[in-house]
């Protein structure tokens, strides 16, 4: 296989990758693509998102399909990763999913793609224990890797070798294959970070990003602002990355990624189980997910899932449709309902639809934001804004986080979705908390035995067919959930 590439200068380049065995969903069996790459960090802030976003785009103006990845439970990130790739992001976290969870993923996303580019989070080694479990590295190692290390070398010279030479020799089985200096000073400050590198440590260095060029996406209480939420900023934000590829080696990097070994073939279960599992209804049940600029933290493989099981998705926006359209049951995902908060108030008609579909019984399935949207209103930064008042309770919006990181939960009482007794692994992240509840009115499902979800050891509101948590899933790790939730929907037909 042989990629010609041209450069913004008018150079080209011609790599040559042995070509790689794939095989798609006949037969049940996907192997890894060959091409693939962890873009990493010595620690957090050091740039990698806006290193990756770089390193997508400019692989994509390039004519080549680029898979994008994340580590860890993120949905902003992947928003903008998607933006640059245009293909759709996917997250990979070994708590919520195990490690076949990850392979399976990665096998399914980046099956065809040319190459796939991973973003890492934290430090390269930072896990949730002395062990590492669950870093960057440990995906790097599961998937077999190579890592490009990104270095923010402010104030930094010569040190950049030791910092390098630490984090090659810490874990020998992660392969760290180059380094990327950003926040670069001036021209002889690169020579002697270029010189360090190469001489003590052996790597080469795949590129050089100058300080001060405004890369940078706006933050917000949850991270980067979420690239569906703005379309002049997304616009933006494309624009600046179209000049990082200028300053990146892409041959050395595609080569670099085209080391990676193989994978092998193996077996890959549905991630929500089988169209068979069910007789042929009259038609197929439509779930509606809200998906707009309020609500978009949404995993690909959930909505997925409920796909391959046999339901049609059917696209809500809670900013601009007057009432429900036809559908057997509702998926509210996370997002920024706070931000949006005048413009949902400003729409009655879907709010009264959603409140009357509860008390007639539709299944929901709301998650954080979209639990937010069913209580009876936000109060953020002095203002409250009416929500759809379906659940008997009210949002605040706090400065400080009121719940971050990942979530286990046992589930305890009787609910429309999971078993009793099953154990469920997710993740929180939210500065909201529910005051003023009405426990004679709804109970809790969900034991958290780590996290914090609505506070005091519980999570998950039920009432009616409505179960609404802070704690988010991935349905490659709660596999029983889409199953359930097309299942509640087909009750409706």
């Amino acid at each position: 296989m042989v990629f010609h590439l041209r450069w913004r200068n008018g150079g080209s380049g011609r790599i040559e990758v042995a070509p790689v065995q794939r095989r798609g969903i006949a037969g049940g069996m996907r192997v890894e693509p060959c091409p693939r790459v962890v873009v990493a960090a010595p620690h957090g802030r050091s740039g990698k998102t806006t290193v990756t976003l770089g390193l997508v785009a400019a692989l994509v103006t390039r004519g080549l399909a680029v898979q994008p990845f994340k580590k860890g439970p993120d949905y902003i990130d992947p928003g903008w990763l998607s933006l640059a790739a245009g293909r759709p992001c996917r997250n990979l976290d070994v708590y919520m999913m195990g490690m076949e969870g990850v392979r399976e993923s990665f096998a399914m996303a980046a099956a065809g793609a040319d190459i796939a580019v991973v973003e890492g989070a934290m430090g390269l080694y930072d896990g949730l224990d002395l062990a590492g479990t669950g870093s960057t590295a440990e995906i790097a190692k599961g998937l077999r890797c190579p890592v490009v290390l990104v270095v923010d070398t402010t104030r930094m010279t010569r040190s950049v070798a030791a910092l390098v030479s630490g984090f090659q020799g810490f874990d020998p089985e992660v392969k760290i294959g180059g380094v990327i200096l950003n926040r670069v000073a001036r021209c002889r400050h690169e020579d002697m970070l270029r010189r360090s590198v190469e001489e003590y440590c052996g790597l080469p260095v795949l590129g050089a990003l100058p300080k001060g060029q405004g890369y940078d996406i706006p933050d917000r209480h949850l991270g980067l602002v979420p690239a569906a939420e703005n379309g002049e900023l997304a616009g933006r934000v494309a624009a600046a990355l179209e000049s990082i590829g200028g300053f990146l080696d892409l041959d050395a990097i595609f080569a670099l990624a085209s080391q990676a070994p193989p994978g092998e073939p193996r077996a890959v279960p549905d991630a929500g189980g089988s169209p068979g599992l069910f007789a042929a209804p009259r038609r197929r049940p439509r779930i509606g997910v809200f998906r707009d600029r309020a609500f978009s933290f949404y995993y690909p493989e959930n909505l997925a899932a409920l796909a391959a099981i046999g339901a049609d998705l059917v696209a809500v926006d809670a900013l601009q449709d007057p009432g429900l359209p036809d559908v057997d049951a509702l998926y509210l995902g996370g997002g920024f309902p706070e931000v949006m908060g005048a413009e949902l108030a400003a729409n009655p008609g879907l709010l009264s639809a959603v409140r009357a579909g509860v008390e007639d019984g539709l299944p929901v399935y709301a998650e954080c934001g979209g639990l937010m949207y069913l209580g009876r209103g936000i109060t953020w930064r002095g203002t409250t804004y009416r929500m759809c008042g379906a659940l008997p309770f009210d949002v605040e919006m706090l400065e400080g986080p009121q719940g971050h990181g990942y979530v286990e939960a046992l589930v305890t009482g009787a609910n429309p979705f999971f078993r009793t007794g099953s154990l469920l692994r997710g993740h929180e992240f939210h500065h909201s908390r529910v005051v003023n509840l009405d426990r004679r009115r709804v109970k809790t499902c969900l034991q958290v035995t780590r996290g914090t979800g609505l506070g005091g050891g519980v999570d998950g509101l039920v009432y009616k067919n409505v179960l609404a948590s802070y704690t988010h899933i991935h349905a490659l790790g709660v596999r029983d959930w889409a199953p359930a939730l097309v299942t509640a929907a087909r009750a409706r037909l």
